[in-house]
């Protein structure tokens, strides 16, 4: 009888000790933002992207989809709410499009030799579809709180569509004779991440971009102001 007690209780203790390990839970990460910058990471991401134009191009809107990558390179510098770190990306849209009014004919007006007139001409419009990429992105990722990742940033790219963009004056093979298919696009924004798990986060960003063919053709009347929003999902590595 002891022999069998003995061994019951060398069957049992182990069994035990391992149920009460195997029920305590992992400890949970309540700051994954903090986490995540803290290691200097990677960050991937997918984003779909709207806004409108504003000013004369009020009548313009905007749709983007695409991904980004970048790397966070600096550990928190500078002091009070500017206390941040470095974060160098890019990003790439192979859908890009932009709407604007249908072709139509328009009073326009010239100044000539001294005297101003008007004088009706057809403009071209629709929808123009294209790419974009944006190959610097300077962001100042500002310092997290538990689960909020602010940013502001600064980035350039280049932006090519299927027509000569914006819609302009029509020559006679019917395209925007003097615009381009080619267009920079100098821009600054806010944004931020959230982070729903650990190194995952919802992003959301609000930029003003301007739209510029740098005088590439002709004639270079742009999209001089346009507000734009992304949303998107990150990974960081």
């Amino acid at each position: 009888m002891k022999q069998l007690s003995a061994a019951l209780f060398c069957l049992l203790v182990p069994g035990i000790a391992a149920a009460q390990g195997s029920g305590t839970p992992a400890p949970a990460n309540h700051a994954p933002a903090s986490a995540a910058l803290a290691t200097d990471p990677w960050e991937y991401g997918v984003f779909f992207g709207g806004g409108f134009g504003v000013g004369d191009r009020s009548d313009f809107s905007f749709t983007n989809a695409g991904v980004r990558v970048g790397k966070v390179l600096t550990n928190q510098y500078l002091p009070g709410f500017l206390r941040g770190q470095f974060e160098y990306a890019a990003d790439f849209m192979p859908y890009w499009q932009s709407f604007t009014p249908a072709p139509s004919v328009r009073a326009t007006t010239y100044t000539f030799d001294g005297q101003t007139g008007s004088v009706p001409l057809p403009y071209g419009g629709g929808t123009f579809t294209g790419l974009s990429i944006t190959p610097i992105i300077l962001r100042w990722d500002l310092k997290p709180t538990k689960r909020i990742a602010p940013y502001l940033q600064g980035a350039g790219g280049l932006i090519w569509t299927n027509h000569k963009y914006p819609p302009d004056v029509l020559v006679p093979e019917g395209t925007s004779g003097g615009t381009s298919v080619w267009n920079f696009t100098p821009q600054f924004g806010v944004g931020l991440h959230y982070f729903v798990r650990d190194r995952q986060a919802i992003d959301l960003q609000a930029s003003a971009v301007h739209i510029s063919s740098a005088s590439l053709g002709d004639r270079n009347p742009g999209v001089n102001a346009s507000v734009q929003f992304q949303i998107g999902y990150s990974w960081w590595k």
